[in-house]
């Protein structure tokens, strides 16, 4: 192996890499590299998600598969699986598992079953603008850390279907957004996250991780913030030195807020624990997936960015995806519910 596949291997990218390639090859690399598609109607006020885990087992790879959707204020789906056999591009962005999940950049087609299926086709792709660093910024270049995050779709059109259930959702200018997220030590114990679309200017787009990052002796808590404005510009806030992000995030709020390089970005994202879908994490080294995420994917969002003091933009969705993980904190919530032990998923 080169040595700057060798370094990659480890999880990290330097600087003008592209993070989207995966970090890795069929025998070595990071435990997960994870592939995310979110579609956003607000003709509709329909909502889907898509997803992919390539992990790295003990019997070889082997995929974590979710597709989940629904309508504000009104009913939602879920459906997933842990499969043998999964593949990342390790050129580009890319991954398979069979034919039940295929993604590219280009796309994506789901296919769980009968009421769990998905195609997106993605035209006028906004894709991430900074070239030197990624949505993890100097962190991606820092090896074997836990967990490394690259929004790299801020908005585009998505045409396409979903099988729902019993309904077929047919889109044609939907707005679309896609991220990666991998690493070699598994989810930390605790993270928060949020995207949304949907706002009153079409181009608007948001997107937040946060979360306890760590490789060897180094441990710090990061929370990073990017928002696209609708006059194209894209502001990312989340260094800890020059524009720290302070992040106080309960089981039914997300309050974020980020300073520097003259900007201000304030986030205030609202949802009822209820509402919440409880998705599976996979456990690579054990190849199998263990319930870990509560996930929204029509809460409250409000965003306002300042420069230097003055109101650039602030807008609202009623559409956005608000995220608050942690094993413990999804086991214990299957059990508020009801829900019978050992059961990784459940939609509200």
């Amino acid at each position: 192996m080169n040595p700057l596949r060798a370094y990659r291997s480890t999880g990290a990218d330097l600087p003008f890499g592209d993070p989207r390639a995966a970090h890795g090859t069929a025998t070595s690399g990071v435990a997960m590299e994870g592939y995310f598609y979110r579609v956003t109607d607000p003709a509709t006020g329909r909502v889907v998600i898509a997803l992919i885990g390539v992990n790295r087992g003990p019997d070889g790879p082997w995929a974590t598969l979710g597709l989940a959707s629904a309508v504000a204020d009104g009913p939602s789906t879920v459906a997933t699986r842990a499969v043998p056999g999964a593949w990342s591009d390790p050129d580009r962005l890319g991954a398979r598992s069979g034919d039940a999940f295929v993604g590219h950049d280009r796309g994506v087609d789901v296919d769980l079953g009968p009421g769990a299926r998905l195609h997106l086709e993605i035209d006028e792709a906004v894709e991430w603008p900074h070239r030197a660093f990624g949505g993890s910024s100097v962190f991606q270049c820092v090896p074997a850390l836990n967990q490394y995050w690259h929004p790299w779709l801020l908005g585009g059109r998505g045409r396409g279907w979903a099988e729902v259930g019993d309904e077929r959702w047919e889109f044609d200018a939907a707005q679309v957004y896609g991220e990666k997220n991998w690493g070699g030590g598994g989810f930390p114990e605790s993270w928060w996250w949020g995207q949304a679309q949907g706002f009153d200017d079409p181009g608007a787009c948001l997107a937040f991780a946060g979360g306890q990052v760590h490789s060897g002796p180094l441990r710090t808590e990061v929370t990073a913030i990017v928002v696209r404005l609708p006059d194209g510009r894209v502001v990312r806030l989340g260094n800890p030195v020059v524009s720290p992000v302070r992040a106080q995030v309960s089981d039914d709020e997300w309050l974020l807020s980020g300073r520097g390089y003259g900007w201000r970005i304030d986030v205030v994202g609202r949802a009822p624990l209820a509402r919440a879908h409880v998705l599976p994490v996979p456990l690579p080294d054990e190849g199998r997936n263990t319930a870990g995420d509560l996930e929204h994917l029509t809460g409250e969002v409000e965003v306002t960015v300042r420069r230097r003091g003055r109101l650039v933009w602030s807008g609202r969705s009623s559409l956005a995806a608000l995220e608050h993980g942690g094993l413990a904190r999804a086991e214990a919530e299957l059990r508020r519910r009801g829900v019978p032990p050992g059961a990784t998923v459940h939609a509200p």
